[in-house]
């Protein structure tokens, strides 16, 4: 009796644990990973018998450390985008001591044994095609391929380095997706049973845009930053962070650099012609193209751009940001914009996003570095005129916000509805101070609307319409840092 009796205090003790361990303990992202019956539909992808592998099955030490983005309240768990690769417990991680402060990349333990890689694309997201979704890819590959000596080559059939796959929930290797949110994607590392596989959730709302859904190229570099050896970063703001983030220009930040390099080294410099090329008429004409000096050069057009500041000319584009030129331009406008013509007359940002680039009768719309539509005729907006030298979006105008100019007129024009309020044009004395002829006007990130001319610029308060005292100034100065204009 006495020991039946104590039997039973054992298990009501052992039920009241358990109770409490499924109330209280914290939920990991592993965890959370559930499938949905819609997942015999991808029941082909379960027949894979290999035996689990360290990656596969280790947890996310979020749980461990009681992160407390991981572990929300109530025992549930946030949705928050991010990589379903696991954050190991114990990375190896290697410090570089910068100038200013200390950077930390975390490597998996490997790398690829080679340069030359290939890829392939098993199955694609039911929101974009095909073509779109290679373009999204290969601009991806380029992100790692513009600081490494790596090149990718795209292979239809047959076997490549890198597969890449859109799955559902369960699909053979331990790590289920759950749906839309929540775990976007995730990569296997060199040096295991899968190196290589790129595997992304097809339940997302998949897009080549930086405004809606979730942006694919985003996702992309980051998963291909694992498949070549890197592991989660601890920097903020670093490619190779584990949350996702949509932000545009996409580039790697110092530390993904330093990580990547360690692993592969620096993009070699092209080696110089071992003879001059022969003379002819070719060449001549490349020399009449040689890249513009900015501290002696007017600009075709400038335009706010994601907050950065970009000035083009002929086929060149050179990019400010926070107040200083970036490493690596001026280069061509093609490589961010392929399409548009190698000379631009005018260019702006509307407020949802898109870029507009105008060029003798027609214009062209793009949505990030994706063309939307173009080149269409100037006149679908109900211009009368084509060659305009000038356009300005007022962010705090209403409405017709963007001022379209020509050579002592301008028109308000409203992107939104695709029209001007007015398809008579009004005089551009309205702008006291100012050129009647113009080359380029944008809106600094003061406010304040500043228009070109030549070398010089006239800065100019967009609500008085009154040009400021002190100006015109030189653009070579104050933008390029150019000693003597």
């Amino acid at each position: 009796m006495v020991t039946r009796t104590i039997f039973r205090l054992s298990c009501v003790f052992i039920l009241l644990c358990l109770g409490c361990v499924m109330r209280c303990s914290p939920v990991t992202d592993a965890d959370r990973n559930k499938a949905d019956p819609d997942w015999r539909q991808w029941s082909d992808l379960l027949k894979d018998k290999r035996e689990a592998h360290q990656q596969d099955t280790v947890k996310n030490t979020a749980s461990v450390r009681r992160d407390p983005v991981i572990l929300a309240t109530n025992c549930t768990v946030s949705k928050r985008r991010r990589c379903g690769v696991p954050d190991y417990p114990t990375p190896k991680e290697v410090l570089h001591v910068g100038r200013h402060r200390k950077k930390r990349f975390v490597l998996f333990g490997g790398r690829l044994e080679k340069a030359d890689l290939t890829y392939k694309v098993v199955r694609l997201p039911r929101q974009m095609g095909k073509e779109e979704v290679r373009h999204v890819l290969l601009a991806a590959l380029r992100v790692w391929s513009e600081v490494t000596p790596l090149t990718f080559t795209e292979v239809i059939r047959g076997k490549a380095d890198i597969v890449i796959d859109f799955n559902r929930y369960w699909h053979g290797d331990n790590l289920p997706f759950d749906g839309p949110g929540g775990i976007l994607a995730h990569a296997f590392f060199p040096k295991t049973h899968r190196e290589g596989n790129i595997h992304f959730d097809y339940d997302e709302e998949w897009t080549s845009s930086h405004h809606v859904g979730t942006d694919l190229l985003q996702v992309a570099v980051h998963e291909f930053g694992h498949v070549l050896g890197l592991q989660h970063s601890l920097e903020p703001g670093a490619v190779m962070s584990p949350y996702y983030s949509s932000s545009y220009p996409l580039e790697l930040s110092e530390d993904d650099k330093l990580g990547i390099q360690y692993l592969y080294g620096p993009r070699p410099h092209a080696p110089p012609p071992t003879q001059p090329p022969p003379q002819s008429t070719t060449e001549v004409n490349e020399v009449i193209k040689s890249i513009p000096d900015a501290c002696q050069t007017d600009f075709d057009a400038v335009s706010m751009i994601r907050g950065e500041l970009f000035f083009f000319k002929s086929r060149y584009v050179w990019r400010i940001r926070e107040g200083r030129l970036e490493p690596g331009y001026p280069t061509l406008a093609s490589r961010h914009w392929k399409g548009i013509p190698e000379h631009i007359d005018a260019a702006f940002e509307d407020q949802s996003g898109n870029i507009w680039f105008f060029q003798g009768q027609s214009y062209w719309m793009f949505d990030a570095e994706k063309q939307i539509t173009g080149p269409d005729s100037v006149q679908s907006l109900g211009l009368s005129v084509s060659n305009i030298q000038a356009t300005l979006l007022i962010s705090q105008a209403s409405n017709y916000n963007t001022y379209i100019f020509k050579v002592g007129s301008y028109w308000r024009f409203s992107p939104k509805e695709n029209r001007l309020d007015s398809a008579h044009p009004r005089s551009i004395q309205d702008w006291n101070g100012i050129p009647t002829d113009l080359d380029a006007a944008f809106q600094d990130r003061y406010g304040y609307a500043n228009f070109i001319r030549g070398r010089q610029y006239w800065k100019v308060d967009p609500v008085e319409m009154n040009s400021l005292q002190g100006y015109p100034r030189f653009i070579g100065t104050d933008f390029f840092g150019c000693k003597v204009v």
